[in-house]
């Protein structure tokens, strides 16, 4: 019961991380609104929201607000992936800004609309997990030049203000996870066996991560364990990010 009675809000909660995170929070006590753009995202309240739109943003935290009377965690996780991001070369700038609206723009829409509502809190406080990844600290020649940069700019983000709202109770945390093995995954690397095992040599634990063991590092952040923790790298990743060379 690591969270009793907190009232998470968790985006992107239909798939991958965001549902295992939706489940697990719920088993550890929090009050879960699942948010995302299909209908029934799982949660004691689940609503259709577009994070890329300010008014459906600000509504989204206003309805929760009323419906609970306050809010503890946001966990702010919707992202994208497309097959079109690719290289700089590749890459058009309708794609590469379709990738930022809703990895890098919805995470600044939730965090403008939803710490207010942390900082109500009496004593005010709460704790804001964005979903970053490992790529926001290392390159690949194996390019998604906008989901890198998108990345980037959550980690950035979350570091200032992890540090802004440090004193008025609120924790910043970038969520950084190595790739998961999500059906999107395994679909993608099916067409393209090669794509997967030029990655799959780079993970010195030698598989991709499954959601519940990000979802887990998210429990502790969004817990009172991690009351310490704030404006930091917080890393899953199976030690990609800190390998050279990897087991044969």
């Amino acid at each position: 019961m690591r969270l009793d009675g907190k009232v998470c809000v968790i985006t992107g909660a239909s798939g991958g991380i965001g549902a295992a995170s939706a489940e697990l929070f719920a088993r550890e006590g929090a009050k879960v609104i699942g948010v995302d753009l299909l209908a029934g995202a799982p949660g004691e309240l689940s609503l259709e929201v577009d994070v890329t739109d300010e008014q459906q943003v600000q509504a989204m935290f206003e309805q929760v607000r009323s419906a609970f009377g306050r809010i503890d965690v946001l966990f702010n996780n919707a992202g994208i992936s497309p097959t079109d991001d690719g290289s700089v070369l590749e890459t058009t700038l309708e794609a590469y800004q379709r990738v930022q609206d809703v990895n890098l723009k919805s995470v600044f829409l939730c965090c403008k609309h939803g710490i207010p509502h942390l900082l109500d809190n009496e004593p005010s406080g709460g704790s804001v997990i964005n979903t970053a990844s490992f790529v926001a600290v290392m390159g690949a020649a194996t390019s998604q030049v906008s989901y890198t940069a998108s990345k980037g700019g959550v980690l950035s983000l979350s570091r200032e203000l992890g540090v802004e709202f440090a004193r008025r109770g609120v924790r910043v945390n970038a969520l950084c996870p190595g790739p998961v093995d999500t059906p999107l995954l395994r679909e993608l690397f099916a067409k393209d066996p090669e794509k997967a095992a030029r990655r799959m040599v780079h993970i010195p634990i030698g598989r991709f991560a499954f959601a519940e063991e990000i979802a887990s590092g998210a429990l502790f952040l969004a817990s009172d364990e991690s009351s310490y923790v704030t404006a930091s790298t917080f890393l899953i990743d199976g030690g990609i990010s800190g390998a050279y060379t990897t087991p044969l």
